[in-house]
């Protein structure tokens, strides 16, 4: 075992894929609790496949790829959170209509364009060895605003997580945060695409934050074990791909299943044993 982390850190693309994906995955994480909280899981998954259509499009027109997508992901965001409020197509639909429609133009980008299809795969499906030093500090910087907001905001974000209209009633501006929690989000599944890739990439948003809510019921217990799990599987996933040449993201979302499915049952047992000492 330690040779083998020994030849991963050797790798100057793992060490790089390694700093990379942690950070993605504890601000996912993080990220996640409230969205699975609020019912807006769906949004990562949503934003995901407007990205890979700003991205097959950039990449058609021969532009940097991230300078392209990260507005394009953000404005989406707003839109989505526009329409859930204000129109009568709420919450899943919007998420469907603006996904598909961004798939269906990232495809069809695609097939007009020629030459691009190795690189849009490594986008689609997540590659390690496609990230340049640029992808490295533009993920990083990104990163830690995330982390850097997410903290400083962390009291509101609880506040408009759990009761909404109390948040209203305390002077707390709702619309403020849930606007910041969706640009957060889109700034992550952009950062994160490289590795996971597009299709994948909201994995790491969702699984945490389920695995931690079967281990502990208050809020901040349920934050730190998302994080540490997320943390942990994506190291995990990792190290699978490197051993046995499996693709990066879809190692790490196998090892997030498997973690899942541990809480799952774990909580089952516990209940069953409360059931029976009761």
């Amino acid at each position: 075992m330690l040779n083998l982390l020994q030849n991963l850190f050797s790798y100057t693309f793992m060490v790089r894929a390694l700093i990379v994906g942690m950070l993605v995955s504890l601000c996912a994480s993080l990220l996640g609790v409230s969205l699975v909280l609020k019912r807006y899981s769906m949004i990562g998954d949503g934003l995901s496949h407007v990205a890979f259509g700003a991205i097959a499009i950039a990449m058609a027109m021969q532009w940097a790829p991230l300078p392209i997508a990260i507005p394009v992901v953000v404005a989406a965001a707003f839109l989505l959170l526009q329409l859930s409020a204000n129109s009568k197509i709420k919450g899943d639909s919007a998420i469907a209509l603006i996904a598909s429609s961004a798939l269906a133009i990232g495809v069809m980008a695609v097939s007009l364009s020629s030459g691009q299809n190795t690189d849009i795969y490594s986008y689609m499906f997540g590659s390690i060895l496609a990230m340049t030093d640029n992808d490295v500090y533009i993920s990083i910087a990104l990163s830690v605003i995330v982390l850097i907001l997410f903290v400083i905001f962390y009291h509101k974000i609880f506040a408009v997580t759990f009761d909404e209209s109390f948040a209203k009633a305390t002077g707390i501006k709702s619309n403020v945060y849930n606007v910041l929690l969706a640009l957060l989000t889109a700034l992550i599944i952009v950062v994160g695409m490289r590795i996971m890739g597009t299709m994948l990439i909201s994995s790491l948003i969702i699984f945490p934050a389920l695995s931690a809510m079967r281990i502990f019921q208050q809020f901040r217990w349920v934050i730190i074990a998302a994080a540490i799990i997320s943390i942990v599987c994506f190291f995990i996933g990792i190290v699978v791909s490197y051993q046995y040449s499996t693709p990066t993201g879809a190692s790490i979302v196998i090892v997030n299943l498997i973690i899942f499915l541990i809480c799952l049952a774990s909580n089952f047992i516990s209940k069953i044993i409360k059931r029976k000492i009761s």
